[in-house]
């Protein structure tokens, strides 16, 4: 580590530093956040692009009187490192202790929690209007990332800026990237700008009102410092345009290195630097020789199983709002996609409201993100999807529990999106199930569905089964899909079926009828019945394994497939055939699925006993110690469930 860096504790500790001192700041900055990442993992890409800009800012300005609000704040690194938490980066003792984000928490320079996009805006608005309302002082200052621009929030975040007035300061991080490539017409303006030095006749902050400065050497901290000098304590709105380069320090990239000692690991290869997709995250050494996750290998059969479809399909699409590569949807698969494959930039609600109009012009359009995500269209789903009835279907990826940051969790979908009338919300527990859904939803199904894409429990059991990571391999090598997803934790043996035809299911005519309205006994027992929503399918057959092992109870397992309503039928017979029925969901228990169970029974002599998550916020808590927290545990769930079956819960 460079001298320079050992000195910084506070941004007041960079206001005596010469110009000479501030650049070689930045290189000691950039070069720890390269190594970091490169242990680690993080953010990469978006925080090498703004090392100068945030040093500039914590230069001229006097936070935390003066006020910054990142967007997305996972390009907050630097900032984290000049204001008091350098050891979080630098020292492997403090490594894991602050989040990737902002986080008041944290430090009094974070004014927010934020993970998600297109907000600073409106939120350095709000700021800024009660110190204006309080006869306050300072600056307001909004760090947006050209990607973020996309997002409505951001449009309204600029629009409400020119309207409200007042000192408000809006740093715009053009580095000609999002997540992905950059999309909208918005992004040829901004080209227009940049290629004009600022000076295009087509400037959309200017025509909404908005003073305008640009800043062409957004990575060199001398003009950069002189722009922000200028505009410092200004008595209205303006924006400062700064051109940056993206993973900038990276080059053309690495291979990967070996460790020169004993017990060294291999570090990771490194991406270019520039309009590099790769370069937005860096995985640690912890990624070294794992093979690819849940998201990545359904995202993958998913489209492969849509790609078919295209020549014979014309209005058949895929809709990602800006986050393709993490869901599967590779650049082999965009290229070859071509007008069947839309990047609508990070606009989920344009997204679903867009797919809405697609399908009643009569096309078939799928959208796929992340289900936190999805959160920010839900009055869209709900509006142009549900009640409308539109033929749309969601793919949810990162769905459930995991150890994640709080505003990044899936824990919540179930309960969000089975509260909507008219959406058929499908939980597959198999590959072979996903593909059928797929084909089911964007052939003669006709309505709104939301597919929970299956996560690492089941692709961690179809693995131990023998199954390839590829649809292909699976059909090429005639591996039988057991849609039993327990068989791979050692113990049933249950229905098994080939790969659904690709064009089965979507070929059929337009049909109400359903397949997946009634649930699914894999395994047929007495006194318990387990009822594993999707991903937890593997979860129930080890706790049938563990009550056989410890108490001689041949309990059934049902794969229940669906989440919108209680099938009726089954939970009938169930409840007469059983002493207990068990549920269990990778989702929190208020307003979630098994509270349904739970209130079909009602006053009904069968028992039920629910298990999921509590309802509540939890940030980078290990998912090993939520599954302890919850019982979700195979263990746990044996003993409680013991336990009410002798009447002591």
């Amino acid at each position: 580590m460079g001298t320079l860096l050992d000195r910084i504790d506070s941004p007041q500790d960079l206001k005596g530093l010469t110009e000479d001192e501030l650049d070689r700041l930045a290189q000691e900055i950039r070069t720890l956040l390269i190594r970091f990442c490169r242990r680690y993992g993080g953010h990469l890409g978006s925080n090498l692009a703004v090392v100068e800009a945030t040093i500039a800012i914590h230069r001229v300005f006097d936070l935390p009187h003066d006020h910054l609000v990142f967007d997305v704040s996972h390009q907050a690194y630097t900032h984290k490192i000049l204001t008091g938490r350098r050891l979080a980066f630098s020292d492997p003792e403090h490594f894991g202790k602050v989040s990737g984000f902002t986080s008041p928490k944290e430090s009094a320079y974070d004014d927010f929690v934020l993970g998600h996009t297109g907000t600073s805006i409106s939120l350095a608005c709000g700021l800024a209007r009660t110190r204006d309302l309080t006869s306050g002082t300072g600056n307001v200052i909004a760090l947006i990332g050209d990607g973020a621009l996309s997002s409505g929030p951001a449009f309204e975040g600029l629009d409400w800026a020119a309207e409200q007035g007042g000192n408000l300061i809006i740093v715009v991080n053009d580095n000609e990237m999002s997540i992905a490539e950059n999309h909208g017409g918005l992004y040829r303006t901004l080209a227009g700008l940049r290629e004009t030095g600022g000076r295009s006749d087509q400037n959309p902050f200017r025509d909404l009102g908005l003073d305008y400065r640009y800043v062409e050497e957004g990575n060199s901290i001398e003009p950069l410092v002189r722009t922000f000098a200028e505009v410092k304590d200004t008595d209205h709105p303006v924006v400062v345009h700064i051109h940056t380069r993206k993973g900038l320090g990276l080059g053309q990239g690495r291979g990967e290195e070996t460790g020169t000692g004993s017990g060294e690991p291999t570090l990771p290869a490194l991406p270019a630097e520039g309009r590099v997709e790769a370069n937005h995250w860096q995985n640690g050494i912890a990624s070294n020789g794992k093979a690819p996750n849940s998201r990545k290998v359904y995202g993958r059969m998913a489209m492969q199983a849509l790609q078919s479809r295209f020549p014979q399909e014309p209005g058949l699409v895929v809709i990602s709002p800006a986050t393709p590569l993490s869901n599967g949807i590779d650049p082999d698969f965009r290229r070859l996609a071509g007008r069947h494959y839309m990047d609508v930039g990070i606009a989920e609600s344009h997204a679903v409201a867009f797919a809405a109009g697609l399908a009643k012009a009569g096309g078939t359009p799928v959208v796929a993100t992340s289900s936190t995500f999805f959160q920010r269209a839900y009055d869209q789903i709900e509006q142009e999807m549900a009640i409308n009835g539109s033929a749309v279907t969601l793919l949810t990826f990162s769905n459930g529990l995991s150890g994640t940051d709080a505003t990044h969790s899936g824990v919540s979908d179930i309960a969000m999106m089975n509260s909507i009338p008219g959406l058929t919300c499908l939980a597959p527990g198999n590959g072979a199930d996903f593909l059928q859904m797929l084909a089911w939803a964007t052939g003669p199904a006709r309505r709104p569905v939301v597919i929970r894409v299956p996560g690492e429990r089941t692709l961690a059991s179809e693995r131990a089964a023998g199954l390839p990571d590829t649809m292909e391999s699976r059909i090429a090598g005639g591996s039988r899909i057991n849609l039993d997803s327990g068989s791979a934790v050692g113990s049933t043996t249950a229905p098994q079926s080939q790969p659904a035809s690709l064009s089965s299911l979507s070929d059929a005519s337009p049909d109400q009828t359903d397949p997946w309205e009634s649930y699914r006994i894999v395994r047929k027992g007495r006194t318990v019945a387990l009822l594993g929503l999707g991903d937890m399918l593997p979860l129930a057959f080890q706790a049938a394994d563990s009550l056989q092992a410890q108490a001689g109870i041949n309990a059934t397992v049902v794969d229940p497939r669906q989440y919108s309503h209680p099938d009726k039928d089954t939970l009938e017979t169930l409840g007469k055939d059983h002493n207990l029925i068990v549920t269990m969901e990778d989702g929190q228990l208020p307003g979630g699925w098994g509270q349904g169970i739970a209130a079909f029974f009602g006053s009904d002599s069968t028992r039920v006993l629910t298990f999921g998550a509590d309802k509540e916020f939890n940030d980078r808590v290990p998912l090993t110690d939520l599954s302890q927290r919850y019982r979700l545990r195979t263990e746990d769930m044996t003993t409680a469930i013991l336990s009410a079956l002798e009447g002591k819960n």
